[in-house]
């Protein structure tokens, strides 16, 4: 007995996944951007890259998230995602380095 799959579940969960991340990335953001800030020159250009980096990473995942179209990126749209959180988990690690938290 073979139980027919559901398409229409698929992208749901797909849609849910990407709100998911795209809720992790604003509160890594914004954690990052409270605990850089005090932190002079170098906490601004920190906590200024993390809000370039959130940025570019809304601009992927709101359509996807949102189910509002197709990603604008011809499907390069979860190695840009990763690269983003490699680049937040670096500048996390230069935080960290340059004794700012």
């Amino acid at each position: 007995m073979s139980t027919a799959r559901d398409p229409g579940l698929q992208p749901e969960r797909t849609r849910l996944a990407w709100r998911r991340t795209l809720l992790t990335v604003t509160v890594v953001a914004a954690l990052a951007v409270r605990l850089a800030s005090p932190g002079g020159p170098t906490g601004a250009l920190i906590a200024g890259l993390t809000v370039l980096v959130w940025g570019a990473l809304l601009v992927l995942c709101w359509p996807r998230g949102t189910g509002t179209g197709p990603a604008r990126t011809g499907g390069r749209t979860l190695p840009l995602v990763a690269l983003g959180t490699v680049g937040l988990a670096l500048l996390g690690v230069l935080a960290v380095l340059r004794g700012l938290w």
